[in-house]
């Protein structure tokens, strides 16, 4: 997308936490002057600050209605739905929206160019819909490139579903791009779509070209990068989201991973028990080593709903267990992790 500033409001009824409201918490992390405020009715008069901590002072209120005083120009639907779908309550907002002159960017899969309400209402007021999780046409089907390729490939892989697999790939692209090192971002989702300006929404592709279409990214990246750091969706070990995660694994193919976990969650986002970091590391061995051997490099930790011993106990434990980095790059910083990928390159 286009890297001018905007002002956004972020649309996120019911979801304004730090695990659901993924795509609008990355706007307030990142692109937080453009940021004007945050729609959600069961949280009105909360900050980002409060909720989230961090964003400042952006307020949260219960309408598109009551952000008008701020000028808004972008809405971003900031969580996702299971399935993707906009519920009537999104659908109100954003019609209040598009009146009122506001571009709209939708990481659904229900795709607002293809709803003839809303196409023809934008068009009507000349508005831009914006569907990140629009797959590429014609799609691209997988051609083994991998065993061919020089560069070698990061991927970011998690214990379940929101367990901070974007920001863990945004943040080490950035620690390590600060290093001077030439490092590529894929985007494989709405968020790093919307941040990076480029990339591929895996979930919205068909089964059989999820491998090619990551496979042709990662062919695409300047010859002299250094490394290319792929972000990961879903989880092996999530029963609806397994599948995605699998696509992804083989198109990227990949020489390392890094692992993210959440210590303080019991329970996976489908209610069903954790699995242990472990048993999810030694899937993904599993699963490559018939290709390649790949290995882990690292864990980033998302500690924000552990207290900061604990959270540091739980951080000093799991490095100490598998003998690789491991932080929280968000609360404590580069640890160990960053010097340790930085050698691989």
């Amino acid at each position: 997308m286009d890297k001018t500033k905007n002002r956004f409001v972020i649309l996120c009824h019911g979801a304004f936490n730090y695990v659901k409201n993924k795509t609008g918490n990355m706007l307030i992390r990142y692109r937080t002057e453009e940021v004007v405020g945050v729609i959600d009715n069961t949280k009105v008069g909360e900050t980002a600050h409060s909720e989230l901590g961090y964003g400042g002072n952006i307020p949260v209120v219960e309408s598109f209605d009551s952000c008008l005083a701020s000028n808004p120009d972008t809405l971003v639907i900031g969580s996702a739905s299971q399935g993707g779908f906009i519920s009537d309550e999104f659908r109100k907002e954003i019609i209040k929206a598009i009146e009122f002159g506001c571009d709209i960017i939708s990481g659904m899969h229900h795709f607002l160019n293809a709803d003839k309400e809303i196409r023809e209402l934008a068009k009507k007021h000349n508005i831009t819909l914006t569907d990140l999780r629009r797959p590429p046409e014609p799609a691209n089907f997988p051609k083994g490139s991998w065993k061919n390729r020089q560069i070698p490939v990061l991927l970011i892989v998690g214990t379940d579903c929101d367990s901070g697999k974007m920001t863990t790939a945004w943040e080490v692209a950035k620690r390590l791009r600060n290093r001077g090192k030439k490092v590529e971002f894929i985007g494989t989702g709405q968020t790093g779509i919307l941040l990076s300006g480029k990339g591929v929404p895996i979930d919205a592709v068909k089964a059989d070209f999820m491998a090619g279409e990551i496979e042709k990214l990662l062919d695409e990246v300047p010859s002299e990068t250094e490394l290319i750091i792929v972000e990961g969706q879903g989880s092996l070990t999530n029963q609806y989201y397994a599948g995605v995660t699998l696509g992804l694994l083989h198109g990227a193919m990949p020489d390392y991973m890094l692992m993210t976990h959440d210590p303080a969650r019991p329970l996976d986002v489908t209610d069903y028990p954790m699995s242990s970091i472990r048993e999810v590391m030694n899937l993904h061995l599993d699963l490559m080593k018939n290709f390649k051997q790949s290995k882990f490099v690292g864990i980033n930790l998302l500690t924000v709903a552990l207290s900061e011993e604990d959270a540091m106990s739980k951080i000093d434990s799991i490095q100490k267990e598998y003998g690789i980095g491991t932080t929280d790059l968000i609360r404590f910083g580069d640890g160990t992790l960053i010097d340790s990928l930085e050698e691989l390159i």
